[in-house]
Parts: structure tokens; C-alpha cells; sequence
């Protein structure tokens, strides 16, 4: 496209008083399953006033064995009975034959499902949709033959390989629940979930290797299963790729050898050999039956299980994964990338179930974005022809930091649609990943969701709705965003507040698993009759919805409500700051002022002369009143594998805490929390 947009007034809470709209390509406004902002319209108000028959469509689109009559049933107000969400109740139908047998029935049996690109950028390999059904069948049968049965939870524990993809829709076929734990958590992390889901198996590797360095997660395996067991949770079997040997080892060093020797170790490829051959049926699940638990981050520190169901979320990925990213099966040139890992939900939702639901193919990347070099996406998607892009805004930032000649050298003229999940994108990074990564022909989709939703919420529709730079913009279809205040009172048009939805969507989650009191307390007790994001937003006067952040993150510095959003995003516009992360800090007379974090780009320093510079950009944007008191530099920010900053600790330090910070297990770097209390006492 030749960068369609024109410019409007959002008024002075944003970073320009000034802003632009991005109108969507052309060639995506021709060809896109929803074209145009008419169209999305009538389908959003189809969607929200015949729900059920707007949902029975979409689902007639995949396989189930036997349907009911029944669509969304739900009560959200706890004061009236027991809070429950159905959808398609009475139906039977399973998750991995619609990703597999449908689609080969479909004739794409041959297709590539994966292209599976490893660690080095020498180690790669495919699969097609009937390889890959042949070994969840043959996966399956090692399942049964080790004692799992349906409603029994498996523990997957297991790098980026396509034994990954396996393992879940191996467990999915049987009825099984997989709990995937993200291959880097410790020991203690991963015995908790254990525990929480009374496993008896866990798949698992000898280990794996992330950038230059090597992973080695067997005998993390067996400290998880020795915990386990002082707390009453016997692992009976535990499954090990051998994956260590097969992997090119960075820079010529040396695999390192584990041995798989315990009584209770099993050698995935040995299994697969005893049980190849064998009938191992698809079992026909009840629309509600649950699928998966996926554990996520808890304001007690203790992970909550996330419980989703079959029916509900199968439909729900499979159409957000659709219109958001325009997938078309019958184009076998629309290659897809979602970069992230399968240990979170973005893995689960667009990276596998989503994408083998639609019949496309996938990159499935075990690599990580800056090695060997900040040009690995970009070698990618040139090496592939990757036509949509999903990947996170801390990515994007880091990238944008080392330069645009890692990006410019790699021909990205295959590129479509540029998705970002995991945080609100800052309009800075947004305008760099539209111009200088999509070279402003490609739709910026920002999606907004949570482990919790199942899928996308908020995100522009690529073919149809105008985007600007920072906002989440308008609902998927069937979601219905409300934004209250702190009494609970609906706000009505231009304004700010708790963001809610008012009304199920087949998708979300069911519960916290084994804790119905958490799932109301957390979700449906602060607001009655709402299911609670915890966030904040901001609607504008063209209704589209701006992501403040957590609640917990607004700040009332002098009896004035502060986003840390809108203040690290001022700070972002300052060419030299790479990220910037903002917390309260309590203050005598104020209450609380901001403390800022800033990572600047490669090779820069956080001088005297630029901590003015930034303190001024944030008065310009914002005003005096945001101005952050402190300032400091940070070599990097303490962040889950998904992406997103750990609030809590930045809070903890900025108080001049040194201890009791909470659960730093599920960070990516814990070194560098200790870097920042090094560097508090040097703070500008």
C-alpha cells in the first residue's frame, strides 16, 4: 500500500496531539475474509444480537461428531448461583481431529503443517498435516500404554520441537489435559503444577539449546518429581526426548550428555517404536469436557491453573486465528509465524490449535529473535516467504534498538499482516514495525487478551478496521467491552476506567483449576454481572479502546490518577530509550510520585543532560504532574518468558527493597534484579 493514512485529534492524553489512522492495505481490503469497516459492522452487530446463530455458523465450519441445539449459556453474577459459561452443550466432538483428520480429509494431507526451524539457523526440518497425524496417533497409543486416561492431566515439559505439538495434540485425541510448563521455569516451578494437577507423567528432553548457551532439563525433571513426591504426588513415568544429539551445538561445543537412567525414565523415541502400529481411536469429548490447564501469574504469587474447555475455546481459536491474521487454506503459499513458545497461551491458541485448525502452514521456531545476530526474524521470513508475522512488542523494541540494517538486508516483501501480542505496543515501536519491517504495506494488528480469554478480544481486523498507532482499536466478533468505574457504574462513550466484559464468549476460561472461590474472586466478584480484565482503558471518541494497563499500575500522585502506560510511552518517543517501565514510589507529601526504568539503545548512557531531556518529554506529553521524580537506567527489565514486566519487583525496588520480592522463578533473567538494586544508588 503507499501508507494510507490520514490525521485526526485524540486530544493531549496521547503522545501527539496529532495522531494518525492507518487505513488497511488495499490488496487486504480486496481479498480479506472481512473487507472494510462496513463489513466488520454487520458482522460485530450480528455477533452481539444473534449470538447463537452467529456462533452455530462459525462452528459448522469444523467436525462434531454429534450436536446439540444449545449455544452460549452463562450466568457472571455470583449473587444469582454458581458462575458457569457452556457453549454447544449436549455436542461431542475432539480438538486434534479437527486440527488432523479433518484437514486431510479436506485433501491437505500433504501440506506442510510446520517448518520447523532450530537453534542454528542450519538446523531445520518439516512435517506435514499427515506425518504429523501419524505421530500423534503413534504418541497417543505411548500415552495409553503408560496409563493415561481420559480426564487425566499430563505434565509437557519440552523446548520448541515438533515432539512439542505432538505431545498436546496426542493428549488432546485422548481425552487427556496437557499442562504445559514453559522449558526454563526451575525445578520448584515446575513441581508446583505438578502437584496442583496431580500429574503421574511428564514429557519431557534431555535438553535443549536457547542462543549460545545449552539447557539442560532432565535433571531439573527429576529434582521437580523428588519435590513432588514430599508433597504426595508420586510421577509415575516420565517421557525423555533424546533431543541434545541431534541439535547442532553453537559454536562447535561440545553436547553436553545426560543420562536417563531412573526407574521411572522412558525414551520417547524407544515408546514410539513399542507402541508403532497400534489403534489408538480418537476419543469423542462432551463440548464442555476440558481440554488443557495452563498456569499464569497470581497477585498471591501462587500460579492459578487456568482451566479451558474443548468445545468453546476449538471455535474461538479457530476464528480469531482466521480473520485477525486472514488465514486462507486454499492459498498454500500463506505462510504463518507466531513466534511465541507453546508454554504460554499464545503458543497454544496461535501457534498450534489455531493454525492446524485452519489448514495452514507454520513456522514453529525453537530459536530465539537476536541470535546469532538481530536479523534472525528478518533471515526467517525471508527463507520462508512468511506472509504473517505474530510476535511480541518486547521483541520488537529490542530489535528496533539494534539498528534498522539487521532488518533492511532480508527481503520482507512476502509480508502481510504484522500481529503483536503480550503488551500494548507503543505507538513508537508500532510506527517502526510498520514502516521499517512492513515498509508501510502491511496491517499492524495489536491484539489484546489474556491466557484467561482463550483468544483475542480487542485487535483491528486486517482487511477491514483503520488502525492507529498504540490502540488496541475495536472488539472481535461476539465480545462485548464495557468500561466501569470504581463503584461499578457503566462509563458511556469518550472516557477511562475498569475494562470489562459483559458477556461470555465460547473461549474463555472456565476456572482456576481446583479453585472455584479464586476464579470468583479474582474474575467476578469486584464487578457483579462483569467478568474483570484487571485493566485499565480508554475509549476514545471513535470508540476505539486504548489499554492503560494493569490497574494495580495506575498511580495517584496529588489526587491525580496517572497511567504508567502513558508515561513510559512518552518516555519511548526520546530516540535514545529502547523501553521504559514505570511504577509508583511512595512519597511523604505526594502520596506517590512515578519512578521510571529506561534501557536505552545500544551504546547509549543515561547522562545528566538526558534524564533532563526525558523528564521534559514526559511534561510536554503529559505534563508536569507525570514527571518522574527518579530516573534510572536499567540493563534490562525483569520479565516472564511472555514478555511481560514484573511490576511487583520494579515496585519492590523503587521502595528500597531488598528482599521479599516474591517468586522470581518464572523470570527470564534473575540477575538482573540484582543489577537494578545495584543500580538504585547511582540513580539520577
Amino acid at each position: 500500500m503507499s501508507d494510507a493514512r490520514v490525521k485526526f485529534n485524540l486530544g493531549t492524553n496521547q503522545e501527539d496531539t496529532e495522531e494518525e489512522i492507518f487505513l488497511p492495505p488495499a490488496p487486504l481490503l480486496a481479498g480479506a475474509h472481512v473487507g472494510g469497516l462496513p463489513s466488520y459492522r454487520d458482522l460485530y452487530s450480528d455477533s452481539i444480537n444473534n449470538s447463537d446463530a452467529f456462533w452455530s455458523k462459525i462452528a459448522s465450519e469444523l467436525h462434531f461428531e454429534s450436536k446439540g441445539e444449545k449455544g452460549i449459556e452463562s450466568n457472571f453474577d455470583y449473587r444469582k448461583g454458581p458462575v458457569y459459561t457452556h457453549f454447544m452443550a449436549g455436542s461431542k466432538t475432539n480438538i486434534a481431529y479437527n486440527c488432523l483428520e479433518r484437514n486431510i480429509q479436506r485433501g491437505y494431507g500433504d501440506r506442510i503443517a510446520y517448518l520447523w526451524e532450530g537453534n542454528e539457523p542450519c538446523d531445520s526440518s518439516t512435517i506435514t498435516y499427515s506425518e504429523l497425524h501419524k505421530q500423534v496417533v503413534n504418541f497417543s497409543a505411548v500415552l495409553r500404554g503408560n496409563g493415561v486416561k481420559k480426564g487425566d492431566v499430563v505434565a509437557i515439559y519440552l523446548p520448541m520441537i515438533t515432539e512439542l505439538a505432538v505431545a498436546m495434540l496426542a493428549c488432546a485425541r485422548i481425552g487427556a489435559l496437557h499442562s504445559v510448563v514453559f522449558a526454563g521455569f526451575s525445578a520448584e516451578s515446575l513441581s508446583t503444577r505438578v502437584v496442583d494437577a496431580k500429574c503421574k507423567v511428564i514429557v519431557t528432553a534431555d535438553g535443549f539449546f536457547r542462543g549460545p548457551k545449552s539447557v539442560i532439563l532432565k535433571p531439573i525433571v527429576d529434582k521437580a518429581v523428588a519435590i513432588s513426591k514430599t508433597h504426595g504426588v508420586d510421577v509415575e513415568t516420565t517421557i525423555v526426548v533424546q533431543h541434545l544429539d541431534r541439535a547442532t551445538a553453537p559454536g562447535g561445543q561440545a553436547v553436553p550428555k545426560v543420562t536417563c537412567d531412573k526407574p521411572i525414565d522412558r525414551l520417547y523415541e524407544k515408546e514410539m517404536a513399542k507402541y508403532k502400529g497400534e489403534e489408538s481411536p480418537v476419543e469423542w469429548v462432551d463440548a464442555e469436557d476440558p481440554l488443557f490447564i495452563l498456569y499464569t501469574s497470581g497477585s498471591t504469587g501462587k500460579p492459578k491453573g487456568i482451566l479451558h474447555t474443548t468445545a468453546g475455546y476449538m471455535t474461538y481459536a479457530y476464528a480469531t486465528t482466521k480473520f485477525n491474521f486472514d488465514l486462507h487454506p486454499e492459498r498454500p503459499d500463506d505462510i504463518y509465524w507466531c513466534t511465541a513458545d507453546c508454554g504460554w497461551i499464545t503458543g497454544h491458541s496461535y501457534l498450534l490449535y489455531g493454525p492446524l485448525i485452519n489448514g495452514v502452514t507454520s513456522v514453529f521456531f525453537e530459536g530465539v529473535p537476536s541470535y546469532p545476530d538481530p536479523s534472525r526474524l528478518w533471515q526467517v521470513t525471508e527463507k520462508y516467504k512468511v506472509g504473517k508475522l505474530y510476535t511480541s512488542p518486547t521483541a520488537i523494541r529490542a530489535l528496533m534498538a539494534c539498528g534498522d540494517q539487521y532488518v533492511t538486508k532480508h527481503d520482507r516483501s512476502s509480508l502481510k499482516i504484522l500481529g503483536t501480542v503480550g503488551e500494548p505496543i507503543n505507538p513508537a515501536a508500532w510506527r517502526w514495525l510498520h514502516k521499517i519491517v512492513g515498509e508501510t504495506r502491511c496491517s499492524v494488528v495489536d491484539t489484546y487478551w489474556q491466557t484467561e480469554t482463550g483468544g483475542h478480544m480487542i485487535a483491528p481486523l486486517p482487511g477491514a478496521v483503520p488502525q492507529k498507532p498504540g490502540s488496541a482499536t475495536l472488539p472481535f466478533f461476539g465480545v462485548e467491552p464495557v468500561l466501569l468505574d470504581a463503584e461499578g457504574r457503566l462509563i458511556e462513550g469518550p472516557g477511562e476506567g475498569n475494562l470489562c466484559f459483559a458477556r461470555a464468549w465460547p473461549g474463555m476460561m472456565r476456572g482456576v483449576y481446583g479453585d472455584y472461590d479464586r476464579f470468583i474472586s479474582t474474575y467476578l466478584k469486584p464487578f457483579p454481572g462483569y467478568y474483570f480484565t484487571g485493566d485499565g482503558a480508554r475509549r476514545d471518541e471513535d470508540g476505539y479502546l486504548w489499554i492503560t494497563g494493569r490497574v494495580d499500575d495506575l498511580m495517584n500522585v496529588s489526587g491525580h490518577l496517572l497511567s504508567t502506560a502513558e508515561i513510559e510511552g512518552a518516555l519511548t518517543q526520546h530516540p535514545k530509550v529502547a523501553e521504559a517501565a514505570v511504577v509508583s514510589a511512595p512519597h511523604d507529601i505526594k502520596g506517590n510520585y512515578p519512578y521510571a526504568f529506561v534501557t536505552l539503545n545500544n551504546g547509549e548512557r543515561l547522562t545528566k543532560e538526558l534524564v533532563v531531556e526525558l523528564k521534559q518529554i514526559v511534561r510536554e506529553k503529559i505534563g508536569a504532574i507525570a514527571q518522574p521524580d527518579i530516573i534510572q537506567e536499567a540493563p534490562g527489565l525483569p520479565k516472564t518468558r511472555s514478555g511481560k514486566v514484573t511490576r511487583r519487583i520494579l515496585r519492590k525496588i523503587a521502595e528500597g527493597c531488598e528482599s521479599g520480592l516474591g517468586d522470581t522463578t518464572t523470570l527470564v533473567d534473575e540477575t538482573v534484579i540484582q543489577q537494578l538494586i545495584n543500580g538504585r544508588d547511582n540513580q539520577a
